[in-house]
């Protein structure tokens, strides 16, 4: 059965003609008629027009209680009113002034009392520019060619990330990637010390770099003893540690997972929250190891040996004029702790709401994520076999299948919530009890909806 011709599709279209006719447009003019993957849906997007705090908007006029949070970089919610009055204020002095700021002196500052490995900071336009740097940094420092990352892991669709990544946690390259330049990548098994072990042994590894969480956000969770094994591990061979900070970097704590964990990485990079929503990111590290940016006004250096980096948007005065908005609010107050308590609360609700249906699924998560596996093979699972390692990466994976997920993600928007398509999402610091209770019942209303379909997946 078409997802369209469902109950859950035929509820989603009688709620949503206007996002129908935008998406008809849309498909004349991009790829697929979306400008993100994770953007995509059957049998067509929702389109948005506004939001504010823990709601948004759609082109019909219905309100949504929001848990995919601009790609988790909305900590805050939307249209916070401290980063609303630094962005409003900077736009009427100017958006690009092809040179050094003052806000972007503040904005480094920040982040190093904030970052435990922060003793350097180079900004760049996003995530994905962030980790392309570091890899580039990490070979150049140590002079060897090869980054081990973990299947599963993301960090952004360059080409040496963007293999690895998918949901079976295979390392298939895509088409448009040189074999030459995946050659130098070593992917082993997320949480596998062992296999890194053996690959430092036997390979010329400039990097470990992983999401310290887990990929994505904790969806195949790591935990904090294998970071302390990485950083002994990568000591003792010479590699430096690299940190994926982009979403758990001041969410998890205002330290990120290193300042949680206590484990200090050599390098890490960070987006979304650390520009408070606005397009930004950065590389931050060891003050050595940043060193290999600098010009030193030796010709042979500066021509040969030192990485250039350029960037029209680094540091742009909008986006550190929100960063700087976003990160006081960091340090100075308990954002990281209520939006984990909202998370805390609202895995309970869904789980109780599983076991009033009698569905087989497990709703887990840490910090303020939330991931609902829906356990298609009807494994004897409970929520602590996603840490204790009885289920690895490709039983987590292969969990959810992309039809369900999709009906998931349709029936939420029809009672009115909005989550990420794998599925789950990420609470703020301004989700209300209201909201989660809201929530809770949507997705009651979705488990009866898609008992209306012959078959679940």
């Amino acid at each position: 059965m078409e997802i369209s011709e469902s109950a859950v599709g035929r509820a989603y279209a009688a709620k949503t003609p206007g996002s129908r006719a935008f998406a008809e447009r849309a498909r004349g003019l991009f790829p697929s008629g979306v400008t993100h993957d994770s953007r995509y849906l059957t049998p067509y997007p929702l389109f948005i027009t506004k939001a504010q705090g823990s709601r948004k908007w759609d082109v019909d006029g219905n309100e949504y209680v929001d848990y995919f949070g601009g790609h988790g970089s909305l900590l805050l919610g939307h249209n916070h009113p401290a980063v609303v009055e630094a962005v409003s204020e900077q736009i009427t002095k100017g958006t690009h002034f092809g040179a050094s700021t003052e806000l972007e002196v503040r904005w480094a500052e920040l982040i190093t009392e904030l970052v435990p490995c922060a003793e350097r900071v180079r900004f760049t336009s996003s995530g994905t520019e962030a980790t392309q740097l570091c890899m580039r940094i990490a070979r150049a420092f140590t002079g060897r060619k090869k980054v081990l990352r973990f299947a599963t892991h993301f960090h952004g669709w360059h080409d040496q990330v963007a293999f690895g990544a998918a949901a079976d946690g295979q390392a298939s390259i895509p088409a448009g990637i040189p074999e030459e330049i995946a050659a130098n990548i070593v992917i082993v098994p997320p949480n596998d010390a062992e296999a890194v072990r053996a690959a430092l042994e036997s390979e010329e590894v400039a990097a470990v770099m992983l999401e310290p969480t887990g990929a994505s956000f904790g969806g195949v969770p790591t935990g904090g003893e294998f970071l302390k094994t990485l950083r002994e591990l990568t000591n003792a061979s010479g590699s430096l540690l690299i940190f994926d900070e982009v979403i758990s970097g001041f969410r998890v704590s205002p330290g990120g997972a290193q300042g949680h964990y206590g484990v200090t990485p050599d390098l890490s990079v960070h987006a979304k929250l650390l520009a408070g929503g606005y397009p930004g990111g950065a590389v931050v590290g060891r003050a050595d190891v940043m060193d290999m940016l600098s010009m030193r006004g030796d010709p042979r250096w500066d021509k040969e040996a030192r990485i250039a980096h350029y960037g029209t948007f680094n540091a742009n005065p909008v986006s550190a004029s929100a960063g700087i908005a976003a990160l006081q609010i960091v340090k100075s107050t308990d954002v990281c702790e209520k939006a984990a308590r909202s998370a805390d609360v609202l895995r309970d609700a869904l789980r109780d709401v599983i076991a009033e249906q009698g569905l087989n699924w497990v709703v887990y998560g840490e910090f303020s994520g939330i991931h609902i596996f829906t356990n298609r093979e009807n494994r004897d699972v409970t929520v602590e076999d996603f840490y204790s390692g009885a289920l690895d990466h490709t039983a987590i994976k292969a969990g959810n299948s992309p039809l369900l997920n999709h009906k998931i993600r349709l029936g939420l928007i029809v009672g009115g919530v909005d989550v990420a398509g794998w599925p789950g999402g990420w609470s703020s610091a301004v989700h209300t009890e209201n909201d989660l209770d809201r929530t809770a019942e949507a997705f009651k209303k979705l488990l009866v909806l898609l008992k209306e379909d012959p078959a679940l997946v």
